[in-house]
C-alpha cells in the first residue's frame, strides 16, 4: 500500500518540490530536529557526560595505581639491594670478629704456656736450691756426727777423759780432715 501511494505521489508530482514528494512536512521534521536535540542534550547532560567522568576517574586510579606499584616495586628494588649490602657487611664483621678472637685465645693460650713454663722453671730451680741446701746440711750434720764418734772413739781407745777445750780440738781437727777428703 505505501508503494502505490509512493508511485502514485512520484506520478503526480514530478514537478512538485522533494519534501514534498516524499512527504515530509517542514513543521514535524523541526520538531523532530528539537526532539532529538533535546534527548541528545538530556542524555549527554545526564547519562554521557557522568559516564565519561567516571571512566576518567577510574583511568586516572589505574594509572595513579600502576605508578604507586612501580615506586614500590622499585623501593622493594632497592631495599632488597641495600638489605643484601647489611647481609654481607655483618657477614664481613663476624668474620673478622671471629677471626679476632680465635688470634686474642692463641696469644692468651701462647701467654699463658709462656707463664706456666716460666713458674716450672722457678719451682725447678727453687727444688734444685732446696736439694742443695738439704744436702749440705746433711753433709754438715753427717760431718759431725762422724767428728762425735771420732772423738767418742778416741776417748774410748785412749781411755782417759777429754777436756772439752781438747774435744773441740780434735772435732775440728776431724771436720777439716773430712771436708778435705
Amino acid at each position: 500500500m505505501s508503494l502505490t501511494l509512493f508511485l502514485a505521489a512520484a506520478a503526480q508530482g514530478a514537478e512538485a518540490s522533494i519534501p514534498e514528494r516524499f512527504g515530509l512536512e517542514p513543521k514535524y521534521v523541526v520538531m523532530q530536529v528539537i526532539s532529538f536535540l533535546v534527548v541528545l542534550f538530556v542524555l549527554y547532560r545526564f547519562a554521557i557526560k557522568p559516564v565519561t567522568a567516571t571512566m576518567e576517574e577510574r583511568a586516572r586510579k589505574i594509572e595513579s595505581g600502576i605508578k604507586h606499584a612501580e615506586e614500590m616495586q622499585a623501593k622493594l628494588a632497592a631495599a632488597q639491594q641495600e638489605s643484601a649490602a647489611i647481609v654481607k657487611k655483618a657477614n664481613a664483621e663476624s668474620v673478622r670478629i671471629v677471626d679476632e678472637a680465635r688470634k686474642s685465645a692463641k696469644d692468651y693460650l701462647d701467654k699463658q704456656t709462656q707463664e706456666a713454663s716460666v713458674k716450672a722453671n722457678d719451682l725447678l730451680a727453687k727444688a734444685q736450691q732446696a736439694i742443695e741446701l738439704e744436702h749440705k746440711k746433711m753433709l754438715a750434720a753427717a760431718r759431725t756426727e762422724i767428728a762425735r764418734l771420732v772423738v767418742t772413739t778416741t776417748e774410748r781407745v785412749l781411755a782417759k777423759k777429754l777436756t772439752d777445750a781438747d774435744r773441740a780440738a780434735y772435732t775440728d781437727t776431724a771436720s777439716r780432715e773430712l771436708t778435705n777428703v
